[in-house]
């Protein structure tokens, strides 16, 4: 029997969708219920889910925590709450030919999945949510109806049903060999612990397991994409958070992903992928600083993921906006957009200069978090490469972006703002971002950890100005030289080459190869068979010794040598 008070997060969104399709012809009753349902969760959570709520059933011999609430759980309930009213907010204007039911109805059920996934005390409670989050979501890619969105949405659905199987299959393991199922601590000791690693992994978008995120996200709807920036992968860094706090694989790990993506992003053309390259860059600031585990690492982790939802978020409403009113998302096909979209350029600014961690933006508050917990641990040849990350997201997510949406080549494109709800909602996305920049004690003390820390003293403030300088001056320097990567229509792979190409090479090299044994053997065997038809003729033919006419004596003779060696050899 379920025990205690609290409303489950996950039920209020749950209930909230169950209506939205009955509401299809309201658009305004079904705007203001849209905008109801996140503020009412929220109020339940501050108010009725409190540190230490406990909402537990019995299921199949098993006792399962609907709700477990302590301070990182309530962390990540504020934000998802936070993330999905700006992003409701912002797709208001959704019409019927839109797909608005579907993509309304979707996101209620795909934040509610969230919220259930980090209030979760079991893995089987975990479980059902992490599917749930897979197939909510999959319609805000399928929404949009382009063959590209729906082969997407496929593989998406696909990897993340794998990742909830590999999930139910470590959590069977762990309750087979702890005799619980409940969520805690794990570490990197058995097979349980490496299955349930794994599939938050797939679900972090780790190097190798990334490729859903940037083959998807592009593809999404322009609201669809929104939401789908704020839950999936915070979900993975949540659970990493709960599972693996201090596993030092993790700082490899991260270190690699906030790298590896600085080159892709780049080189990229469609923009809304370049955005995807620099979510997986910022995860990985957040999996490095979950990896070493300290407070001050672990605050900095949560932090970040809660900034990102604001900072990431803002700029894919400000391409998502480009995207609603041309059609066009691509670097090469933009440009000169801040004469007719001034305002939509302004909040996409706000949120480049808040992803390159700009002093009084809300990114260096929490970045240099997890940049100080690497020192304070020692990591001193981890730091330059997280160093070296930073200065790549100011390229490519700083500079790129706004530039060449904006200002860049004249397109020659003139178009408007977009609905008045878009720019909400980016107002109080960019309008956060500042507010948490000037004043971090408001985040701070919702982190999980009590830990002392002020971000503005003067080593934190130089050496990021220092950096940010440099990387500015790096690509002002590229372009003034001609070398930095030119804006083209192209397809770039990444991991996925491993199997597009790379495996195509395999399969096309094993193939020659197998070809060229075959006709070898083949050449052998018929020439062989040939030589044996060619010295049975000899000898079986028409003129052949055997069908010559021999005399009777003759081959009594024969006979007879034959009978006297075979004697000799037998009384030998």
């Amino acid at each position: 029997m379920p025990i205690g008070s609290p409303v489950a997060p996950f039920l209020i969104f749950f209930a909230g969708a169950l209506l939205v399709p009955f509401l299809r012809n309201l658009p305004r009753i079904r705007a203001v219920w849209l905008i109801l349902v996140p503020l009412a969760g929220a109020a339940n959570v501050w108010w009725g889910v409190g540190e230490g709520a406990l909402v537990q059933t019995d299921f199949l011999g098993y006792t399962l925590s609907l709700v477990r609430a302590d301070r990182l759980s309530l962390l990540f309930g504020y934000l998802f709450h936070l993330g999905a009213f700006i992003s409701v907010i912002y797709s208001l204007h959704l019409g019927k030919g839109d797909g608005a039911t579907v993509q309304h109805t979707a996101a209620l059920v795909y934040a509610g999945s969230a919220l259930g996934a980090v209030f979760a005390g079991d893995f089987i409670t975990l479980f059902v949510f992490w599917e749930l989050l897979a197939i909510s979501s999959v319609f805000l890619i399928w929404t949009r109806r382009t063959p590209a969105a729906i082969r997407s949405g496929m593989r998406y659905l696909l990897v993340h049903v794998v990742s909830g199987v590999t999930l139910l299959a470590g959590a069977m393991v762990h309750a087979q060999t702890t005799g619980s199922l409940e969520i805690g601590e794990m570490g990197l000791g058995g097979l349980a612990t490496w299955l349930v690693f794994l599939a938050v992994g797939v679900k972090a978008a780790f190097p190798l397991a990334h490729s859903w995120l940037i083959d998807a996200y592009p593809e999404g709807t322009p609201t669809g994409t929104v939401f789908l920036s704020a839950f999936t992968t915070k979900v993975a860094v949540y659970a990493l958070a709960r599972c693996f706090p201090g596993v030092d694989l993790l700082i490899y790990v991260g270190a690699f992903m906030a790298c590896f993506p600085i080159f892709y992003a780049v080189i990229e053309n469609d923009l809304r992928r370049t955005l995807s390259y620099s979510m997986m860059n910022q995860i990985g600031f957040m999996v490095c600083g979950i990896g070493v585990g300290s407070a001050l690492a672990i605050n900095g982790a949560v932090a970040h993921a809660f900034n990102d939802v604001l900072f990431k978020g803002l700029l894919f409403m400000s391409m998502g906006a480009v995207m609603y009113m041309t059609g066009k998302t691509k670097a090469s096909d933009l440009g000169g957009l801040w004469r007719t979209m001034p305002w939509t350029t302004a909040f996409c600014i706000v949120g480049a200069a808040s992803i390159s961690a700009v002093p009084f933006f809300n990114a260096f508050v929490s970045k240099s978090m997890i940049m100080s917990a690497l020192l304070d641990a020692h990591h001193d040849w981890i730091w330059p490469v997280m160093l070296f990350a930073s200065a790549g997201v100011v390229e490519h997510a700083g500079i790129k972006i706004p530039f060449f949406a904006f200002f860049a080549h004249d397109s020659g494109i003139r178009t408007r703002e977009p609905p008045r709800n878009m720019l909400v909602a980016m107002g109080i996305a960019a309008f956060l971002c500042i507010a948490i920049g000037i004043y971090p004690d408001a985040l701070y003390r919702l982190l999980p950890h009590d830990y002392a820390y002020s971000p503005y003293d003067a080593t934190h403030i130089l050496t990021q100005l220092q950096l940010l300088c440099f990387a500015i001056g790096a690509v002002v320097a590229f372009q003034l030289w001609k070398i930095y990567p030119a804006e083209i229509p192209s397809v770039n792979l990444d991991a996925d080459w491993l199997y597009r190409r790379g495996a195509a090479g395999v399969v096309r090299a094993t193939g020659s190869a197998v070809r060229t044994v075959d006709s070898a053997l083949r050449g052998a065997v018929l020439g062989a068979v040939d030589s044996a038809m060619r010295g049975a003729f000899r000898s079986h033919g028409p003129r052949g010794v055997l069908a010559r006419t021999w005399p009777s004596g003759s081959m009594v003779l024969w006979v007879s040598i034959l009978l006297a060696g075979f004697l000799i050899f037998q009384f030998l």
